[in-house]
């Protein structure tokens, strides 16, 4: 059975002319799942897969997310 995992995907948006900087951490099996799942939450505010560039994807420890929802349901 796979563990689930906790990844952190940064990158950058450009909308109206400006860049926008993201950091989103997701819980997911494999980094592209986690890659998916931030791409999904990105283009919901109208953009366009090839307006977002992912620049960096890295596994972290549960007890270094910053989210609180996603560290309270890895210490389950």
């Amino acid at each position: 059975m796979s563990e689930i995992k906790i990844f952190r995907v940064m990158g950058t948006y450009v909308k109206n002319r400006k860049k926008y900087l993201f950091r989103k951490e997701v819980r997911a099996l494999k980094e592209k799942d986690a890659v998916e799942k931030v791409l999904c939450e990105i283009t919901s505010i109208g953009l366009l897969r090839r307006q977002v560039k992912i620049e960096e994807i890295k596994e972290i420890e549960p007890h270094k997310a910053e989210n609180y929802l996603i560290r309270e349901l890895s210490s389950q």
